[in-house]
């Protein structure tokens, strides 16, 4: 049992002065001042925000790409996740084609199962729809798991759209969500090979060959079939000005068009894949990073309130010898980045001023809480929530490095930059899993069926 006294809990209203005691897993008591019955642990938490445990809706953890292996699996991943705040990660198991989808979600169990300290749910990656992966949908229910992703693009995951269209009518009834990579495939890998026929081979033609109009013409498409299907639709990793100004048209329509961005394309532009040697490899995502004025449109968009959430699309490889093995053909390095330790801390400071503790607690965590199916047991700092719970100094200063950072990879794409508050005290389930940014050792993390 734990007591955390003369914190500012952060609420949707704002923040309010009052003590919290964790029981049991849960949330079991708020009040104004809580007495010690004895034998409690008792954390002055005065000077420090008590936040929802933070939730990161977009991870791949422990990813084979055929070519190569992430540089964090669960274990890692979620033991960095701790360390930035997050208490809850929610993956992506993915459909193999010619699979079924319950074979997916069986492997991504033995991935996680009892080796993750935070929490994790599974969004499933539909890959091959037919009327047998259809008949699968009540039993992926029954198992908790009520979100699903599609891809506009890479050949081995993409689904056409009439596939989009039926998995849209087909989930719609029981609520389900679909988060879709919205990018226009076919215009992707013909530039692709067109650069690379042409000796354009070097990390700089990445950002050219997935161009903002590839993400806007797929976000359309995806609102209108969301129309047609008379469902929501989920925009993830929204990268561009041009993808945000059709979902704003989207909305303009009628539509529930739910939209989440990524630190690096609040932080980062294009330039980055300019800098000498091949040093422009660490950024190669998908989508790319933009020019300035994307980081400007979208910035403005969550002060705006046309963010529903942040999240990080943490997708690691080390530099050395895995981004490495696209020296000589850009097609060829993996793509992602790192950023699941790192998420709270880079927000918390770069929209200082901007806007408060609740609505980046909001972006953070309440609102992939909603989004997914989670809420008010996760995101929410109420009686009978998870005891997912984050004791924030805002106080704190620290820089981001590579060597000083928990996630298993080599570089970060955040090296240097000064942050301003830091998870001084993280619960899972209410078990401490790190302390002033380091894991406590604890594997606290459960399956959450949703």
């Amino acid at each position: 049992m734990t007591i955390l006294r003369n914190g500012a809990l952060m609420t949707p209203e704002g923040p309010m002065n009052a003590d919290l005691r964790m029981d049991k897993g849960k949330i079991a008591e708020i009040a104004p001042h809580i007495r010690p019955g004895g034998g409690e642990d008792v954390v002055d938490a005065s000077g420090c925000w008590v936040c929802p445990g933070f939730i990161d809706g977009h991870t791949h953890l422990d990813l084979d790409t055929g070519a190569t292996r992430t540089a964090d699996d669960f274990a890692s991943g979620t033991r960095a996740a701790v360390c930035g705040g997050t208490t809850t990660i929610c993956d992506f198991a993915t459909q193999d084609r010619g699979d079924t989808m319950a074979h997916a979600l069986e492997v991504w169990h033995a991935l996680a199962d009892g080796v993750s300290s935070c929490n994790y749910a599974f969004h499933m990656a539909v890959t091959d729809w037919n009327e047998r992966t259809k008949a699968e949908l009540p039993a992926l229910r029954a198992a908790g798991v009520t979100s699903f992703k599609a891809y506009f693009a890479y050949d081995n995951l993409r689904l056409d759209d009439g596939a989009i269209l039926e998995l849209l009518e087909s989930i719609r009834p029981f609520g389900g969500i679909l988060g879709v990579h919205c990018e226009n495939g076919d215009v992707v890998e013909r530039l692709r090979r067109r650069a690379v026929a042409q000796g354009r081979t070097g990390p700089e033609n990445h950002p050219l060959t997935r161009p903002a109009e590839a993400e806007a013409e797929a976000v359309d498409r995806l609102c209108w079939l969301g129309r047609m299907a008379d469902a929501p639709v989920h925009i993830v990793h929204l990268s561009s000005a041009l993808g945000l100004e059709e979902v704003r048209r989207a909305r303009r329509r009628g539509q529930t068009v739910y939209a989440e961005t990524c630190p690096q394309y609040l932080l980062l532009d294009d330039s980055r894949y300019r800098l000498p040697g091949f040093e422009g490899a660490k950024y190669v995502m998908s989508p790319p990073l933009r020019g300035r004025e994307d980081v400007c449109a979208l910035r403005e968009a969550v002060v705006n309130g046309e963010i529903d959430t942040i999240s990080t699309d943490h997708c690691d490889f080390n530099f050395a010898g895995q981004k490495e093995l696209g020296r000589g053909d850009f097609t060829k390095i993996p793509n992602g980045a790192p950023g699941i330790e790192h998420r709270p801390a880079l927000m918390f400071t770069s929209f200082s001023g901007a806007l408060s503790p609740s609505r980046l607690c909001a972006l953070l965590s309440a609102g992939q809480a909603r989004l997914f199916g989670m809420y008010p047991r996760k995101g929410a700092l109420a009686v009978g929530s998870d005891a997912d719970v984050v004791v924030w100094d805002p106080r704190a200063r620290w820089t981001i490095t590579a060597a000083g950072q928990v996630q298993n990879v080599d570089y970060t794409p955040y090296e240097g930059m000064e942050m301003e508050g830091r998870a001084r005290l993280v619960y899972v389930n209410g078990v401490l899993a790190a302390r002033n940014g380091q894991p406590t050792g604890a594997v606290a993390g459960e399956y959450i069926k949703r």
